[in-house]
């Protein structure tokens, strides 16, 4: 791990009212907080400690028998460069997202698979969401967004769990939909708004009401972004949707600690209850893989979001195109495409910026975080 980040870390820990902090196998330094951390608070809520992404988080969607088509590839490019939900105003959609997350996709009659996504993706325990800041962000609804978000396609590779697996409907080379993204800007105008402050718990409600409608609204985008990957595979029905889970990466929660209910930040990592499914991504030329929690309070019940960056972008911009041509990027070393119209994204993204992901695996299970229960590895990875 980075000395920085592990400075960083520390720093927070040494916080006042901070009771434990831990710091995730992908720990990597962020822009004044590590990021791959939970921190629980006995008092105090830090949005800093959330960040500008609020909501970021993985759907993982595992389809029946669905068959890769050889004009998949010009299908998904077709559909992402068309609007994000034609038809449909999405500002009427991003006002009711907001209030009521993915179950209110089921108002907007736009697929019959968006309607069983946001349906059985609907159930939350966050407070009402407060004021919407902008109806404007509805345009960035169904979008991937820059960074390490991704829309992807993959196939299980490696089965561990097969009690799990079979209870998830997977099994070798089916194939399972992984979409990583968050609330957009929205998430940003709460960090412009709260990032300074410190909130004492009797002061948070106007915080956490915006916090809440940006994680529905977050979770109901990767819905959107899983509807388009399931309209390029000619997937029209539910009955091929398996299982379908959503793991939230950035936010606070009041939760049981052991010996009494703290607030709980999550910068990076998700939670991991006992029994609980979560996805740790790897890069898009790694497997990701999903793990079932432990609930293990010692690591504040918590598990890795992925493997985590080993360079700086501007780091990996500038070495990365002396060792690759722009042509090798759109294909990764296991032969996964990579769609991406963006060549500085290409480079900062690129597999060889991140750290291994085989060490945190390993590590979240060694730890007693997590377990293994399937590995799935890219077909066809989506960043525009």
């Amino acid at each position: 791990m980075e000395g920085d980040a592990l400075l960083q870390l520390n720093t927070v820990a040494s916080s006042e009212d901070c009771e434990r902090a831990v710091g995730m196998p992908d720990l990597h330094p962020g822009p004044g907080i590590p990021i791959g951390a939970a921190f629980a608070f006995r008092s105090t809520i830090h949005p800093r400690l959330v960040g500008s992404d609020a909501g970021c988080g993985a759907l993982v969607v595992a389809l029946g028998k669905v068959k890769l088509t050889s004009n998949l590839e010009r299908r998904i490019r077709a559909e992402f460069e068309q609007a994000p939900i034609p038809g449909h105003d999405s500002q009427a959609i991003c006002r009711e997202v907001w209030k009521h997350g993915p179950k209110a996709l089921a108002g907007f009659d736009i697929s019959d698979t968006t309607t069983y996504l946001g349906e059985t993706l609907s159930e939350d325990e966050l407070m009402p969401s407060g004021d919407l800041p902008s109806a404007l962000y509805g345009a960035a609804l169904g979008t991937i967004g820059g960074g390490n978000h991704f829309a992807e396609i993959g196939k299980v590779k490696t089965v561990v769990d097969k009690v799990a697996a079979e209870a998830m409907g997977l099994r070798q080379n089916s194939l399972v939909l992984l979409c990583h993204s968050g609330s957009r800007g929205l998430g940003k105008a709460l960090s412009d708004k709260w990032g300074h402050r410190e909130l004492k718990q009797e002061d948070a409600e106007e915080y956490l009401s915006e916090l809440a409608g940006a994680i529905r609204f977050a979770k109901a985008n990767r819905v959107l972004l899983a509807s388009r990957l399931l309209r390029a595979l000619g997937v029209s029905r539910p009955s091929k949707i398996t299982c379908a889970f959503d793991a939230v990466h950035n936010d606070v929660c009041h939760e049981e600690c052991g010996n009494g209910a703290l607030w709980v930040h999550r910068k990076g990592c998700a939670k991991a209850y006992s029994g609980q499914l979560a996805a740790v991504l790897g890069s898009r030329g790694t497997p990701s893989w999903i793990m079932r929690g432990k609930g293990n309070y010692d690591g504040l019940r918590s598990v890795a979001h992925g493997a985590g960056r080993k360079m700086q972008r501007s780091e990996a911009r500038a070495k990365l195109r002396e060792r690759y041509k722009r042509k090798q990027l759109h294909q990764s070393a296991n032969g996964a495409l990579v769609i991406c119209d963006d060549k500085s994204l290409l480079y900062e993204e690129h597999p060889d910026a991140y750290k291994a992901i085989e060490p945190v695996i390993s590590s979240l299970e060694l730890s007693g975080l997590a377990e293994r229960v399937v590995s799935i590895e890219p077909v066809i990875t989506v960043k525009k």
